[in-house]
């Protein structure tokens, strides 16, 4: 196998594992949703549909046969991540001020209306309000968290992808 063919290999054994933690980031987010009982809000949903996005586009970068259908795909990724920012980080924000609110009147409506709250209504739509105060996991609320993993893979994937091509 050249050189070249390793690292493809390697760069889909990381896609895949990209897709298998957003994917159990989603079903801790259900599992707190259902066991532990918190509701999540827009944004939350938000970030839930970054996530799927990430994971749906990391695993077709993965069983792409080339170069350039993968680097497609794996924008596809970045630009997910991009939009899991912008959502998680103004999560991260409004639990820091709560007096501003994620806008549950003018949000809902919109997440509950897509196809997606639809077809799966317990996974993405909206019950609850931005601004309620969870406990924390390891010191952090799970929009710092989710901003943590969208930011990590915003970087980390461009960066592999470098790292994987050059001199090739």
């Amino acid at each position: 196998m050249s050189d070249i063919n390793v690292r493809l290999v390697r760069e889909r054994r990381y896609l895949v594992l990209l897709g298998i933690i957003c994917l159990a980031l989603i079903g801790g987010a259900l599992y707190m949703q259902v066991v532990l009982q918190e509701a999540p809000c827009p944004l939350c949903i938000l970030q839930r549909y970054a996530l799927l996005l990430i994971a749906i586009f990391a695993f077709i970068a993965a069983a792409m046969p080339g170069r350039k259908s993968m680097t497609f795909f794996e924008g596809l990724v970045v630009l997910s991540a991009l939009g899991g920012i912008a959502a998680a980080g103004n999560h991260a924000w409004v639990l820091a001020h709560p007096s501003d609110s994620c806008g549950i009147d003018v949000l809902q409506p919109i997440v509950d209306g897509l196809p997606m709250a639809n077809w799966w209504p317990m996974v993405f739509q909206v019950s609850g309000f931005c601004t309620t105060p969870y406990p924390p996991v390891l010191g952090l609320s799970l929009a710092q968290w989710a901003l943590t993993a969208f930011v990590l893979t915003a970087v980390l994937v461009p960066l592999c992808v470098y790292r994987n091509r050059r001199n090739a």
